[in-house]
């Protein structure tokens, strides 16, 4: 109370009314992986393309960042967080210290070499690679080669080692067609996994295999899974975001780009998954999107999900297939296949600004996407959606979509996306906005504000759609009173205040009914 010691007119400014609690923000994503330049272990703020590139550089050969960011701008993202780290893509089974040769490992995790390549001796300049799938109809040891160099580009579709299983031999087609390189094949395995060539990119010249450079044009290490992960006190990799409050969604796209080039395993390919997971679980307020390895088809990545990815987490979502999108990197092949994750950050945040976090980002326009790496079907996705991977899907006359919106959660309560990011929104803006409490008087004054300004911010997300029920009763409830705050309770210095919402779930599965009858 303040001294009045002498007559007069005394003015106070009383503060009297509710402090309103404002939303917190849902749509800032946060990406972790290598680009070509800019600074490592400083999480930097990123609210555009042009921005990305002043800082970071630009599109990076057999690199995922920069494309995934990309993505996320043209998607609907509006700023998003990027933390480069510190590494390049050299890998180590797929290049050679022999100038002008490159030996490319076995698709399956720690295969050998099963082609080496070599620049015809005419040939002067960067030489680029790029080994894809051969399709979804093809066998598994099928793959297509693509080569380019200047303006010259050739492809060699349908190749396999030996040309044993029906497609044609990769050695004698590329080295009868091909005025770039030449190709000699390594012993074959008797693994379909083993027989076929890593996917990804690769470059060579004629002085030698080039790696991916750093600042100033100097080598860097290859990235390896120390890398992702990171360290929060240096601010690096996964845990250098956890100085960032505002962030709410995870990508690390380049988790498969250095699974392509052999530097992480399979094994390690989860290990990085798990740490962004329990990066997201401890942060409470951030959903991790979470990326299918590349070449799977619909019954390998249920196999994988379930007994390999044993993944149980409401703070993360699981998307496949790849989605190709046209290719940014001059000189390379027309359509680039991504991984998902950087494209659904977009649509995340797209639907976010337009609908609201309440909204499932499902049933919602792909934007960039030319095609999937494979096309899924009812029959199949009845197979993936029970077991939490989100399938995007290619349907006639509507584009490609995300067909899917749950959680890799194994309880039912957290099965949805929209329900757990509802809950990320509703804590994060609830801590935010009754700071002012802390310190105050615990007596059931202190309890009725807190009531008070609390119902006032549930009946706002209440109104917007985000809660079920008919009227604010129906949809919320908060209790703050004597009962949860008996003597003991503020003798330790608590206030405790219970709140209970009833939020809406996605229509998964619309069903009519239609029967016949009578008329009359």
């Amino acid at each position: 109370m303040p001294s009045y010691l002498s007559p007069g007119v005394y003015v106070e400014e009383i503060d009297k009314g509710s402090k309103p609690i404002e939303g917190a923000g849902t749509a800032v994503a946060a990406f972790v992986g290598i680009a070509e330049k800019g600074p490592v272990g400083e999480p930097t703020l990123v609210t555009n393309w042009s921005q990305f590139t002043k800082t970071f550089g630009g599109f990076v050969p057999g690199g995922f960042l920069a494309t995934s960011v990309y993505a996320y701008f043209n998607n609907g993202g509006g700023i998003c967080y990027v933390n480069r780290v510190d590494g390049s893509l050299t890998a180590s089974t797929g290049s050679s210290a022999v100038p002008g040769q490159l030996a490319l490992p076995g698709r399956a995790a720690g295969s050998a070499p099963v082609l080496d390549f070599s620049v015809r001796p005419s040939v002067t300049g960067e030489v680029s690679i790029r080994i894809t799938a051969a399709g979804a109809d093809a066998p598994a040891d099928h793959f297509t080669v693509a080569i380019q160099s200047g303006a010259i580009s050739e492809s060699f579709p349908n190749l396999s080692i030996g040309g044993e299983t029906g497609g044609e031999n990769a050695a004698e087609a590329i080295n009868a067609r091909s005025t770039l390189v030449q190709v000699a094949e390594r012993p074959q395995s008797a693994d379909a996994a083993e027989r076929a060539p890593a996917l990804g990119s690769y470059q060579l010249a004629a002085s030698g295999s080039t790696a991916l450079a750093g600042q100033q044009g100097a080598a860097l290490a290859p990235v390896n899974l120390s890398a992702f992960v990171g360290d929060a006190a240096a601010r690096t990799g996964i845990n250098g975001l956890e100085v960032l409050d505002n962030v709410t969604m995870l990508c690390v796209p380049d988790i498969m780009a250095a699974f392509q080039h052999g530097l992480i395993d399979d094994e390690g390919v989860r290990a990085i998954q798990t740490a962004m997971m329990d990066h997201c679980a401890a942060a409470r307020d951030r959903v991790a999107i979470i990326d299918c390895p590349p070449g799977m088809s619909p019954q390998q990545i249920q196999n994988w999900r379930v007994n390999i990815a044993n993944y149980d987490s409401s703070y993360a979502a699981l998307y496949y297939p790849w989605v190709q999108i046209a290719n940014p990197i001059p000189g390379g092949p027309t359509g680039l296949l991504v991984p998902p994750s950087g494209l659904l950050a977009g649509v995340w945040a797209r639907t976010d600004n337009e609908r609201g976090v309440h909204k499932a980002p499902a049933n919602e326009i792909v934007r960039g996407a030319i095609g999937l790496e494979m096309q899924i079907s009812r029959n199949e996705q009845d197979t993936l959606n029970p077991v939490g991977i989100n399938c995007i899907r290619a349907f006639p006359g509507r584009g490609v979509r995300v067909w899917g919106a749950r959680t890799l959660s194994s309880d039912a309560s957290w099965r949805y996306l929209n329900v757990r990011r509802l809950f990320n929104f509703v804590e994060k803006s609830i801590d935010m906005g009754t700071q002012w409490s802390v310190f105050e008087p615990n007596d059931q004054f202190l309890w009725a504000k807190v009531v008070r300004d609390v119902s006032a911010f549930l009946t706002r997300v209440w109104s917007g759609g985000a809660l079920f029920g008919g009227s604010p009763g129906e949809a919320f409830y908060v209790k703050c009173d004597a009962e949860l705050n008996p003597v003991e309770v503020r003798d330790a210095g608590q206030m405790i205040c219970e709140i209970g919402i009833a939020p809406v779930k996605p229509a998964e599965f619309v069903i009519f009914r239609i029967s016949q009858y009578s008329a009359g």
